[in-house]
């Protein structure tokens, strides 16, 4: 699953730590979200895209072989 978690974070001026805290994991887990080694819950896609007001399809997109 692509993402663009990073350019997002990069718009609204947020570190992965600060992300991370306002969504209630870790730094490490964004960081493996951002590298596309892991692949977040619905929950977790759904706290993500609130924060940044976008809908999950504009934030996490499925790839040909997801």
């Amino acid at each position: 699953m692509k993402n663009t978690l990073k350019v997002q974070r990069a718009i609204k001026d947020l570190t992965q730590e600060a992300l991370a805290n306002k969504i209630g994991v870790s730094r490490q887990t964004i960081n493996s979200i951002e590298k596309n080694r892991y692949v977040p819950s619905t929950v977790l896609a759904l706290k993500i895209s609130e924060i940044f007001d976008k809908s999950v399809n504009e934030i996490f997109e499925l790839e040909q072989d997801d």
